[in-house]
């Protein structure tokens, strides 16, 4: 009779994949705002690709437009979600104001 051999651990190998709590405070300081002006150049990104749809529109280079008005409705919602964040950003800085120390 051939001895059970144990299944090998699976789990271990991807719990040491994560990254502790305190490895995204390693990175460095400008970690939050390297990812708020990425954030930010990416909605000026999609509102310039809109532009320059509508831009081939009009002009006659493209027939598109499907694609024109979706690349438009994809540049409101980017807006929009920018404008929300920035909404929070100022209330979680209000609140932060109000706070007594």
């Amino acid at each position: 009779m051939t001895p059970i051999q144990g299944i090998s651990p699976v789990i271990p190998t991807i719990v040491d994949r994560i990254a502790p709590v305190g490895a995204a405070e390693a990175s460095g300081p400008g970690g939050f705002m390297d990812t708020l002006k990425n954030a930010i150049g990416k909605a000026n990104d999609v509102q310039m690709q809109a532009n320059q749809a509508v831009d081939a529109l009009v002009t006659g280079q493209s027939q598109d437009l499907h694609r024109t008005m979706v690349a438009l409705q994809q540049a409101d919602v980017s807006f929009q979600l920018m404008m929300q964040i920035r909404n929070k950003l100022v209330t979680a800085y209000e609140e932060i104001q109000r706070m007594q120390v």
